[in-house]
């Protein structure tokens, strides 16, 4: 053992200098091409961007809900009522309230009228018109509360009545005539007919690859000739819990009537985008410049660091919009090892 390892002693040191790092080292690389095994077509569906659930800001009986699902309503309609009497019946008694308060105003106004009168005769005094004074103060006061009191009553009828805040579909119904409904409790469900979007679930993958301002053509599912074009909007930045997709939403501009609310509709982007390249997030070295990956020039073998742009990201992947082009050999594994001309070896694909 001792002899064996002498002798390896004495071979190494008579290597020359730099022997060692002459010697190329395999890598895992890649040969990079636009948007590798990003697929160009989706299934979306058309929804409303606007949709919301009604309910009255008050408790009551549900007397009238005259909607059912899919009927179309506009903007003002009264989609739902609430039992009125007992509001009808608050507010019959704040009207009174009011008369009452009026009437209590002018017998005070007349007696004040009247003290005034009497002190520039000489014949009162000014403590009994100072206290007349009082009193019209007080009764002009009430009136004020009064009238308030019965606005309140009359907003409060108004609100028994549920009108539709723009024009739209209802597309639930969440509480039937009879039924005990409390404040903010949801009654129907309404989707406005315009704007209208399309939503697309897509892995992180296939979303990173895209950008915002990306034009789509849209098609329906039952008629293909029937078409629409559409512009990526937004991208939900956090994935469904299930599935791990991200929903993406395609803005349409001026859509014919066939796309109606919850129509199928195949969508393709009008044009490939030019450079979206998908690499291995384990390829990506950060530099005091920002990101960069290792390059291999054929036929040398040698890596040299290349600045990228990255343009989206997601699990385990990361899309470059520019630095590279189709074709080019990146290393994806060992990256933080190698520097800059080291001579590497034969490709081991990733």
């Amino acid at each position: 053992m001792r002899a064996a390892a002498a002798l390896a002693a004495a071979c190494l040191a008579a290597l020359p200098v730099g022997a060692e790092e002459a010697a190329p080292r395999p890598v895992v690389s890649v040969i990079v091409s636009p948007r590798t095994d990003l697929p160009v077509g989706h299934v979306g569906t058309v929804v409303a961007r606007i949709e919301a659930d009604l309910g009255f800001p008050l408790a009551g009986r549900l007397a009238e809900r005259p909607v059912e699902i899919g009927d179309l309503v506009r903007r003002g309609d009264a989609v739902a009522r609430l039992d009125p009497e007992q509001l009808e019946a608050d507010l019959r008694a704040a009207e009174a309230g009011v008369a009452v308060a009026r009437a209590q105003l002018r017998s005070a106004r007349d007696a004040a009228e009247r003290a005034r009168a009497l002190v520039e005769r000489g014949v009162g005094t000014r403590t009994r018109l100072e206290d007349a004074e009082r009193a019209l103060v007080a009764a002009e006061a009430r009136l004020d509360q009064a009238e308030a009191t019965r606005n309140r009553a009359a907003d409060l009828l108004a609100l028994a009545t549920l009108r539709a805040p723009h024009d739209g579909v209802v597309t639930a119904v969440r509480a039937e005539p009879g039924a005990a409904v409390s404040a903010g409790q949801p009654v129907l469900s309404l989707a406005a007919t315009a704007p209208r979007e399309i939503v697309i679930d897509m892995t992180e993958r296939d979303a990173a690859a895209l950008t915002p301002g990306t034009e789509f053509l849209a098609r329906l599912v039952v008629d293909p000739d029937i078409t629409a074009r559409a512009t990526l909007d937004r991208i939900d930045p956090v994935a469904a819990p299930l599935t791990r997709t991200l929903r993406v939403h395609l803005a349409l501009a001026d859509p014919p009537a066939g796309f109606r609310l919850g129509a199928l509709v195949a969508v393709e982007p009008l044009q490939e985008a030019a450079g979206g390249i998908v690499l291995p997030r384990t390829a990506l070295v950060e530099t005091s410049e920002g990101p960069a990956v290792w390059v291999v020039d054929r036929p040398g073998g040698r890596v040299r660091l290349v600045p990228v742009a990255i343009a989206g990201a997601g699990e385990g992947f990361a899309v470059v919009r520019a630095g590279l082009v189709p074709g080019d050999e990146v290393v994806v594994r060992g990256v933080h090892s190698l520097r800059e001309g080291q001579m590497v070896g034969p490709r081991y694909p990733g």
